[in-house]
């Protein structure tokens, strides 16, 4: 399949034409971290953030296809939420075989950890971008969704799902488990919330097409169409 996968660390090309289409809202203020251990758990204090390049740099979304394509798609995403699974079980495979296979679009993911009851999101994303470390971002972030019914649920940090995990895709597990009891990632991850914020996302998944956010997130005949009319704009 002809399409590129890696971390878009200054935004894919065109990518601020997007983000001029979309209202973009105050920065709402994200706490000090949060440690389980050595692990970072919560958002930490960034500074510097209220330079839209800036953020979008630091935030570093991962993309799947050409930054040629004429269509953006930002996916903002929690790792705990249920139809955050379902757009990654159904939708992400019909684009990837489909729309960015044909070089129509590219996909942008953002981490969204909404906090409260999805208390383990946060280091969820973290856990997924130390597996990006090592080259397995995507089959990580498949496996946490296809899974998300096994740790989601526990009360205390389910640090050795996200081991046994990284150990069933192939991973140096000392390498993860390094990254993973430590704080890095936590100002990626941080900076994608507050990219979010900034762009008015108040739930997930949130997808926004060139500018313009789709209504039904699991509907792919209605993206698949969308995705059409701004590929022929």
């Amino acid at each position: 399949m002809a399409h590129q996968k890696g971390a878009a660390r200054k935004g894919p090309k065109g990518f601020y034409a997007v983000l001029a289409g979309v209202a973009i809202v105050g920065l709402i203020a994200l706490g000090y971290a949060v440690r389980s251990g050595g692990a970072v758990t919560e958002p930490v204090e960034l500074t510097g953030m209220d330079d839209l390049r800036t953020l979008v740099q630091t935030a570093q979304g991962v993309a799947i296809g050409s930054p040629e394509a004429p269509v953006k798609m930002l996916v903002f995403s929690d790792y705990q939420c249920p139809y955050c699974g379902q757009f990654a079980a159904q939708m992400k495979p019909l684009l990837e075989e489909n729309e960015v296979a044909q070089g129509m679009l590219q996909v942008v993911f953002y981490d969204f950890p909404l906090g409260g009851g999805h208390r383990h999101s946060f280091i969820a994303a973290r856990a997924a971008r130390c597996a990006g470390d090592q080259g397995k971002f995507w089959e990580y972030h498949d496996l946490l969704y296809g899974q998300q019914s096994r740790w989601s649920p526990k009360p205390s940090t389910p640090m050795g799902d996200f081991e046994d995990f990284a150990q069933r895709i192939g991973l140096d597990v000392a390498e993860f488990k390094g990254c993973l009891n430590s704080d890095r990632h936590a100002d990626v991850v941080t900076a994608n919330r507050m990219l979010g914020l900034q762009l008015g996302v108040n739930a997930t998944p949130t997808v926004i097409i060139n500018g313009k956010r789709v209504p039904n997130a699991l509907d792919y005949q209605n993206i698949s169409a969308m995705i059409a009319r701004e590929a022929g704009a």
